[in-house]
């Protein structure tokens, strides 16, 4: 169903273009599904609108598919209208529908605050659309339509701040950054996803806003990161934004690097990254906080020997592991994250074989795919090929090491702690050392990962000289 809407920009508080009132024409076209559920409301007796993203975005001439309903049925009511429903939050009005195809689409009765805390509002049901939107955060946000009237609400002229490219608060910003905090990042997020300068009035209360922010949930503010690094094309708008606001310095003190034009390297790198590799991005922006006397633009430059810089990478990782368990990041995706981020400076240069193997095994064969994808980053950044093919030489030594399926972990050795055990060695700590032992040696001469020269190896280290049946 495609439906061609006039809009009235005209709201309660006037036209800003001087009190005239223009109309347009755009195609609301949404799926099936999205239909079955308004038609179902509305045909109970509920008054139902669809909001959010979707209306937005077709505005801006991008695809529609952040569906939402706003409805007078309460949740009782909406459940008992539909066969599939997940309770969301209840409490707070919204309950989740499942389409027949399975889609779960959210429905929300109308509401209005009645309390702030910072955090997120205490709300209450309220009797109409219009109070729905005036609790919205902004105005391109505060828009709802309805299928069977031919017409677009935007009480706050949310089409016309697109039109103009603005991020206006719907009403006075302070208040609304105060009944929740998480808008701040919002805002900056939406200014970078959808190119838009923020309204004087609202940035000053964006930056008077920033010192609250730690009030915030820690998964709060990572979802807010994660979203502006896997939804935009060029999330530099947003995280330089992030810099100039004062947002990095208020959460993430490891990554307030000084100036905003310090971070430019880094953006660009970001940017360069596919939006579809969002823990790439987090790499390289959360190695800033362990790049202390690193040239961010230069991380791909032959330094030091690798094995010197073991204990740095350390260092490195310990940093910036503490910033993503801050964060409550899953325990898989810090020590990844972690991994690439610490990795990315110095890179291997080219050297021996061995030296190669060596890297690899430091930084952890898993981690390797990502690391590479990083280095390219930062090399399409700088927009020198040179530079670039010099980065994919490396990343193709590394590639070939890796098909040759040479041993680089412990879990590679052609012998385990069940092989010791039978060479009459008692279980203990000595079991690791051993092993390690023996890995350095495979490092430097593969062909020795076999049975039997591994247990000539251990016996020439002196490990089996407690092993005899007579000691």
């Amino acid at each position: 169903m495609s439906v061609s809407t006039a809009i009235s920009r005209k709201g309660p508080e006037g036209d800003r273009a001087g009190g005239r009132v223009e109309l347009m024409h755009f195609e609301m076209s949404p799926p099936d599904q999205v239909l079955w559920i308004w038609r179902t409301l509305e045909e109970a007796g509920f008054e139902t609108w669809m909001v959010g993203g979707a209306i937005r975005d077709t505005l801006l001439g991008r695809p529609a598919d952040d569906w939402d309903f706003a409805t007078i049925a309460r949740p009782k009511q909406i459940m008992s209208a539909f066969r599939r429903t997940v309770p969301i939050g209840v409490d707070h009005g919204t309950v989740g529908v499942l389409a027949p195809d399975g889609t779960l689409y959210e429905v929300t009765t109308f509401r209005r605050d009645v309390e702030t805390f910072g955090r997120r509002a205490v709300v209450e049901f309220a009797e109409s659309i219009k109070e729905d939107l005036a609790r919205r955060d902004f105005t391109f946000n505060a828009l709802a339509w309805h299928p069977d009237r031919d017409q677009l609400l935007d009480p706050w002229n949310g089409a016309g701040d697109l039109n103009e490219q603005i991020l206006r608060t719907v009403g006075d910003p302070v208040e609304r950054f105060a009944e929740d905090l998480l808008r701040v990042l919002r805002a900056l997020r939406f200014a970078g996803q959808f190119g838009l300068t923020i309204e004087a009035e609202t940035w000053r209360a964006l930056l008077s806003a920033v010192s609250g922010l730690s009030q915030l949930s820690p998964e709060r503010i990572q979802e807010e990161m994660m979203k502006v690094l896997s939804q935009a094309q060029r999330p530099s708008v947003a995280l330089g934004l992030y810099a100039e606001s004062g947002v990095f310095a208020e959460l993430y003190p490891e990554l307030d690097i000084g100036p905003k034009e310090d971070f430019t390297p880094t953006l660009r790198a970001c940017d360069a990254a596919r939006r579809t590799r969002p823990r790439v991005r987090l790499s390289l922006i959360v190695a800033l906080a362990s790049a202390v006397g690193d040239d961010v633009g230069d991380q791909l430059g032959d330094r030091r020997a690798i094995d010197s810089e073991e204990s740095t990478r350390d260092a490195k990782r310990s940093v910036i592991e503490s910033l993503m368990e801050r964060l409550r990041f899953s325990n898989a995706d810090t020590e990844h994250v972690a991994a690439v981020a610490a990795s990315l400076s110095p890179a291997p240069p080219f050297a021996e074989p061995a030296v190669l193997r060596r890297w690899l095994n430091r930084v952890g064969p898993e981690h390797f795919a990502d690391i590479t994808r990083a280095w390219l980053a930062i090399a399409r950044a700088h927009e020198e090929q040179e530079k670039t093919l010099d980065v994919v030489h490396r990343i193709n030594a590394l590639r070939a090491i890796l098909r040759e399926g040479t041993p680089l972990t412990i879990g590679d050795l052609a012998l385990d702690g069940s092989d010791l055990k039978k060479m009459g060695l008692p279980p203990g700590p000595q079991f690791g050392e051993i092993l390690r032992y023996l890995l350095e040696e495979v490092l430097d001469r593969p062909e020795v990962n076999n049975r039997a020269d591994l247990e000539d190896l251990a016996a020439q280290g002196g490990f089996l000289m407690d092993a005899s049946p007579d000691s």
